[in-house]
Formats: C-alpha cells, sequence, structure tokens
C-alpha cells in the first residue's frame, strides 16, 4: 500500500512545477524509502504508479491516506465516535474523538511504549489488557513466552489492521489477539497462570470500570507470586483538582499488591504480588 501524509505531500510539492527531479521518499510511513521521479507535474514511482500532484493539495494535517487508482483514502471510521491514524514522529497514534492513545507532545508512541515496559520485567506468559495498535504487544514479544491481547473495540482492530507499524502483531505466533472485553476475558483466566499484566486502559472517565477494585482482584488473582503490573494512568482530572493516581495505588494495595510505585516519566504505576 502507498500512505501519504501532509509532510510528505509538501515535500513533493515544493517541486510540484520542477520536471526530471529524483526525490527519496516513503509511503509507508518512514519504515522504507524510494525514489521517485518528477515528471510533468505528476509523481512517478519505480513500480510504474503515477500520482497526480493536484491530489495532494487534497491531503490534510494529522491524517494519514492510502492511494490507490488515482484516489485518496484517509484512514479513519466515523459513526457515533470519529477514529483516525495519525502520523507522528515514528510510529502513528490513534485519535479517538480528539483524544489520542499514545503520548506525543513529551515523547513518541515508540518511547512511549519502550519506556512503559522498561519499568518491570517482561517475560513467560504477558497478559496485554488493552491491544490498541499493538505496540505494546509486540514490543513484549521480543521478551516475553507468549503475549494475550485484548481488544473490544472491532473499530479499532480495523484500524490496526491498516497501520504498517501494527502488522506484526497480526502475524507473530508469539502474539494472540483476544476480540472482547477485559472484564470478562480475565475471568477464563486460571489463578496464578499469567508472569506479568501490562494494564494501559482508557482513560478513567471512559472506562472506570477498568480503575475498580474488582478488576484489580481478578489481575492479581490471575498473576503468578512473584510476577508484575504495569499500569497506565496518565494525569486524567488534574485540572479538576482529582487524584486519580492517589485512588488507584490504594486499591492496588487492598487487593494484595505489594511494591507499589508511582513513575513520573511514564505516568504510570508498578506493582507486584509477592
Amino acid at each position: 500500500m502507498i500512505y501519504l501524509t501532509y509532510d510528505i505531500a509538501k515535500t513533493l510539492l515544493k517541486n510540484i512545477d520542477k520536471d526530471n527531479v529524483i526525490l527519496k521518499v516513503s509511503f509507508d510511513l518512514g519504515k522504507t524509502f524510494e525514489k521517485v521521479y518528477i515528471r510533468g507535474r505528476r509523481i512517478v514511482l519505480k513500480n510504474g504508479i503515477e500520482i497526480d500532484m493536484e491530489l495532494l493539495k487534497k491531503i490534510k494535517r494529522d491524517r494519514i491516506y492510502i492511494y490507490k487508482d488515482n484516489t485518496l483514502y484517509e484512514i479513519s471510521i466515523r459513526n457515533k465516535n470519529y477514529y483516525k491514524l495519525v502520523p507522528t514522529a515514528d510510529y502513528p497514534t490513534l485519535e479517538i474523538n480528539g483524544i489520542r492513545m499514545h503520548r506525543t507532545k513529551e515523547c513518541t508512541p515508540k518511547n512511549d511504549t519502550i519506556m512503559k515496559l522498561s519499568k518491570i520485567k517482561i517475560f513467560g506468559f504477558v497478559l496485554d489488557t488493552c491491544f490498541g495498535l499493538g505496540y505494546t504487544a509486540i514490543h513484549a514479544s521480543k521478551r516475553a513466552r507468549f503475549v494475550m491481547s485484548c481488544e473490544v473495540d472491532e473499530n479499532v482492530i480495523k484500524i490496526a489492521k491498516l497501520n504498517p507499524y501494527s502488522r506484526e502483531a497480526f502475524i507473530n505466533k508469539k502474539i494472540q489477539i483476544v476480540r472482547g472485553d477485559i472484564c470478562f476475558v480475565i475471568k477464563g483466566l486460571r489463578d496464578c497462570s499469567v508472569n506479568v499484566v501490562i494494564h494501559d486502559p482508557p482513560r478513567f472517565s471512559l472506562a472506570g470500570q477498568l480503575y475498580s477494585e474488582e478488576f484489580y482482584k481478578e489481575i492479581f488473582r490471575v498473576l503468578k507470586n512473584g510476577g508484575y503490573l504495569f499500569h497506565y494512568i496518565g494525569e486524567p482530572g488534574k485540572r479538576r483538582g482529582l487524584n486519580i493516581k492517589k485512588g488507584v495505588i490504594n486499591r492496588l494495595r487492598n487487593v494484595g499488591f505489594k511494591n507499589v510505585r508511582w513513575h513520573e516519566d511514564v505516568k504510570g504505576i508498578t506493582a507486584r504480588k509477592i
């Protein structure tokens, strides 16, 4: 597939009036680069595909498009919510109703994922409670024996399937993607069967049940003794003076977790079952 963004279009349009110019451009969001030729206000790719320069003027910021048959298709879904894939400095992020699923100001989605996983030991059987674009599952699989990743929203899965940086999650045999609500999926796991839980849920206002003591009891139950939990919190409610972090820490301790620690650099909590 050919992926186009505002930055790519801007680079190409700078040469709109030139001819026989050779540029090096990425059409898979930075994974690889190839030479293209500017000829008669058209971009000619190495496989012979041509793109009309005028079409590039329709590309908007903060969007990713797939080009096919001289048509642009925005990677987005509009129903009762608006989902779109958004370019960043490295991995794309998913935006739902204007809320981005990764930190993109103080760091990038790739670095955000790596930093979060660095806070705990990754090994054995890993439960990734919220699949999203699959970055956590992909990076965890490099050290884990097996990763089970759960996603309740089919629209998110559809977007992920169009994201070149999510592709590995769908073909890696060490990753199992489970379609369903983690609140129910986790009840089907055996006691003391999981080595690591990575819990990176939607914000508290959207999925309060995933911050409840009842759900934390389930995480504690399925973890093996010595197992690790990483729980991303973010800073929801900060402007309104709410302290979500304090409540989460207290509930984790109430269900039996030890070594409960807040990590400011990743806005998350680590804990162990000992």
